[in-house]
């Protein structure tokens, strides 16, 4: 429990550190969501599976790029919290691209239908 604990004092002074960039980040996912929400052909049901697909293959690729980047490998992630940390990362990564892409994903599929 403390090490989870650990990990989380560690998200929340990292996050503490880079808040413009995350709060710069909120509002230009607010300002794509109330673009494409008032855009009259948006179709968000269409689009919401290839921002998902999107999401995923990120996903994907910042669970294997990640220990590379961080100076590290798969094999020396021998503890349960390495590989939670990895897969917690990773699907945030993931989440973050298919929230950006899900409202440009919209437009376009209003565009293209039109």
């Amino acid at each position: 429990m403390y090490e989870i604990w650990l990990m989380l004092n560690i998200v929340w002074e990292i996050a503490l550190g880079v808040w413009p960039v995350l709060l710069l980040a909120a509002l230009l996912w607010l300002a794509l969501l109330g673009s494409s929400w008032r855009t009259a052909g948006a179709h968000w049901r269409a689009a919401l599976l290839p921002a998902l697909g999107i999401g995923l293959v990120m996903a994907v690729v910042t669970a294997l790029m990640l220990p590379g980047w961080t100076q590290s490998t798969l094999a020396d992630m021998g503890y349960w919290v390495d590989w939670a940390a990895l897969l917690g990362l990773a699907a945030a990564a993931g989440g973050v691209v298919a929230a950006f892409a899900w409202p440009l994903l919209a437009r376009r599929h209003g565009r293209a239908q039109a």
